[in-house]
């Protein structure tokens, strides 16, 4: 499993918004569950956007929050037609000239776990992901009890 470092209002849109697009300059040939941690970085600009507004950001929610793992998404693939100057169909979300990392299955935390982040894609230490899984097991068994 990986991590990627995200900054508030985009690591809670993807968290609780639908985006489903995570903008980087990089590309990565990583596929699989990614945690979204939430930077220390805001970007103070794009909270007042149209965008993040339709998403419902709220800095009140717990998954507003900064330094701290807040969801789990599958890295599915990675779009790279707009760096080499094409257009692409990855939404709203996606930035021209950027790789779209692209997230499916987005599950949000019951609550955000506090972790250290950094820059880029990162191998989160064992005990996180533990109490990830644990978190979204217990989560999954009560949403499933009638």
């Amino acid at each position: 499993m990986q991590a990627i470092s995200v900054q508030q209002p985009w690591a809670f849109t993807i968290a609780r918004g639908g985006k489903t697009v995570s903008n980087q300059s990089l590309p990565t040939a990583y596929r699989g569950p990614l945690l979204i941690h939430a930077s220390m970085r805001v970007d103070l600009k794009a909270c007042d956007s149209p965008l993040i507004q339709a998403a419902g950001w709220d800095p009140r929610d717990p998954l507003a929050t900064i330094g701290a793992v807040i969801a789990m998404a599958d890295l599915d693939d990675v779009c790279s037609a707009t760096v080499a100057g094409g257009a692409c169909d990855c939404g709203p979300w996606s930035e021209p000239g950027t790789y779209h990392w692209r997230l499916a299955g987005v599950r949000a935390l019951p609550r955000p776990i506090v972790a250290l982040g950094r820059p880029g894609l990162w191998e989160p230490k064992p005990t996180l992901v533990q109490v990830v899984t644990t978190m979204l097991t217990a989560a999954a068994a009560l949403d499933r009890t009638p």
